[in-house]
């Protein structure tokens, strides 16, 4: 049974992972300067739109579904965890792929990480306890919020610090480094990912077929609703792209980086996570596709 699985992940393996998400998320933030927040700041609706939209809408429509479809406990909680990420790493170059304002994905990359520290566990903590059979995994594994919010702090806010410090102080060297760097974090993350599901195929394989489904309706759901905020705020079509984005796009990585740190690998939140990082990196270029066929107004 998926609930009883536990995948193989050594200390070392994630030690390894966690500095790799580091890597990846400096990548991003020697992408923002200062006045990127500032001049948001002065024009903040989009931004607390996009905020809203993954911090809030996204873990609503997670829990309707989870209830709707009732599967087992350990792949509602994987759903929930995944929704409870900040948005994940290629959202920006999706979005600048997509036409829409890559300025404003960049920025809700970084409030959105800086946001997680805060809000990740607590909507993990929050909706895992609102639905009973995720509310039992919880109890059994006794997860600290605190012990969350240092794990993601130290993994996204510290680099996101020091990336956009660097870009503030050197931008000479940031600007050569931006390009290279970003493609060799994407590069690592990846083949990490892969030789880890190498690891484990067995119980992907085995699993990942019933598992599928559910993923494909939470990535269309957490892009619908992304969508539908956007839409509702009243927000031009080019910042609407970016918005429907980062909602649809979660950070699966820091999603596995604290089932295999807090909840021991089990299987279906690890296949959940692991299956979500694949999805939605082919249904975001896509509709990247999609959108770019036609010039978003701004």
């Amino acid at each position: 049974m998926i609930d009883e699985v536990q995948l193989n992940f050594s200390p070392g393996s994630l030690m390894l992972l966690n500095g790799i998400l580091a890597v990846v998320m400096f990548s991003i933030a020697i992408d923002l300067k200062p006045s990127d927040f500032r001049a948001l700041a002065r024009a903040p609706r989009a931004l607390i739109v996009g905020f809203l939209s993954q911090f809030v809408v996204l873990p609503i429509l997670t829990y309707l579904l989870v209830v709707a479809t009732a599967p087992r406990p350990s792949v509602a909680l994987g759903l929930i965890l995944v929704a409870a990420c900040p948005g994940g790493n290629i959202s920006n170059f999706i979005t600048h792929r997509a036409g829409g304002n890559a300025a404003l994905s960049v920025s809700l990359t970084g409030l959105a990480t800086v946001g997680a520290i805060l809000l990740t566990p607590l909507n993990i903590a929050f909706w895992g306890s609102l639905y009973a059979p995720t509310r039992a995994i919880l109890q059994d594994t006794a997860i600290d919020p605190l012990s969350v919010a240092i794990t993601v702090g130290l993994m996204l806010g510290l680099p996101l610090v020091l990336g956009v410090s660097l870009n503030a102080a050197r931008p000479a060297i940031t600007a050569r480094l931006r390009v290279p760097f970003q493609w060799l974090s994407m590069a690592i993350f990846v083949a990490f990912v892969v030789l880890a599901l190498a690891a484990n195929w067995g119980y992907f394989l085995g699993f990942a077929g019933a598992i599928a489904g559910l993923v494909i309706a939470h990535n269309a759901l957490a892009f619908g609703g992304g969508y539908l905020a956007a839409t509702l705020a009243g927000l031009s079509p080019f910042d609407r792209r970016a918005v429907t984005i980062e909602t649809g796009i979660q950070n699966s990585g820091l999603g596995l980086v604290l089932i295999f740190g807090f909840f021991g690998g089990l299987g279906g939140m690890a296949v959940v996570a692991a299956f979500w990082g694949i999805w939605h990196a082919i249904s975001g270029l896509a509709l990247a596709a999609v959108m770019s066929r036609h010039e978003a107004a701004r």
